[in-house]
């Protein structure tokens, strides 16, 4: 308990500060992927050419590939290439909102796509407009789908994050490296634990959205109320 005490009391002020800069930039850089990945995977799901659809998922899947750190060295590059900012908050989010985007646009493609086309004409049958049926049928049927890509991308951000100190973006990476430059064990633990604390608790509380969005949870929670 004194060892613990003492480890709060020397860098407990550090680990608060990073923390937030590490979950500020998560959580901006979720947002961003959300607002592209969920428009485009409704588009791509109604989209009749497949081949476009195809190309639009291999280009995701590409970037996906690459290493993490190879990414944000070539976002470095491209910045200053065309004359924008290549350390700090800025280069790093471009890295981290391509690297969520695969998952996000793949579950949202496949959950509108995956709904029965039934339910889709008996909604038209009812005189709904494609704006009705979009919000009102297609995208709360797929919201589990889209849920579980975003808990996915969540976790991949906030593990990824942390090589975002490499090019002064803040975030818990900062003190895994000053204790992998120094040798020194307290700053190591420091950085990682709050990072992996931080990734399970995200992917828990997405984990019980997911279910709790999931049709027949939903309608299991119906029952027992009435």
């Amino acid at each position: 308990m004194n060892t613990i005490a003492q480890f709060v009391d020397k860098h407990g002020d550090e680990v608060a500060v990073h923390t937030y800069e590490h979950v500020y930039l998560c959580f901006f850089t979720l947002v961003i992927a959300v607002g592209i990945a969920v428009p485009l995977g409704v588009v791509l799901a109604h989209c009749r050419r497949r081949s476009l659809v195809a190309l639009v998922m291999m280009a995701a899947s590409v970037v996906q590939t690459i290493p993490g750190l190879a990414l944000i060295a070539l976002i470095v590059v491209l910045c200053a290439l065309a004359g924008w900012p290549t350390i700090g908050a800025f280069p790093a989010m471009i890295a981290l909102v391509l690297y969520a985007l695969l998952p996000i646009l793949r579950n949202t493609y496949t959950g509108l796509r995956q709904i029965n086309p039934t339910v889709i004409e008996v909604a038209r049958g009812m005189g709904m407009r494609p704006r009705q049926v979009l919000f009102q049928v297609e995208l709360p049927l797929s919201l589990p789908v889209i849920m579980a890509g975003i808990r996915t991308a969540t976790v991949w951000t906030i593990g990824i994050a942390t090589l975002c100190a490499l090019i002064g973006a803040g975030g818990l990476g900062d003190l895994i490296m000053r204790g992998l430059r120094s040798i020194q064990i307290d700053y190591l633990l420091a950085g990682t634990i709050p990072a992996a604390i931080l990734a399970v608790v995200a992917d828990w509380t997405l984990g019980q959205i997911e279910q709790w969005l999931a049709p027949q949870t939903r309608s299991r929670k119906s029952i027992s109320e009435s």
